[in-house]
């Protein structure tokens, strides 16, 4: 069985938006994965910047490449 990280797999399905969906539902989905971000990732990241350092540069290696491989297509 596959984890998530931070999406559900709903949560996924709103957002692509691959299937007609509601918008209040992809609205909510979309309100939902903020909140986990500001309040639940920004207090990881900090918990793993502080005591391991090895584990948050991964997470920063794979966050920032991520987003550049991303922003070059």
């Amino acid at each position: 069985m596959a984890r998530r990280a931070l999406l559900t797999d709903r949560e996924r399905e709103l957002i692509e938006g691959e299937e007609r969906v509601d918008e209040d539902l992809r609205y909510q989905a979309i309100s939902r994965v903020r909140r986990k971000i500001k309040d639940e990732l920004t207090t990881d990241v900090e918990i793993l910047r502080a005591n391991h350092p090895d584990l948050y540069a991964e997470l920063q290696d794979t966050v920032c490449n991520s987003t550049e491989e991303n922003d070059s297509t």
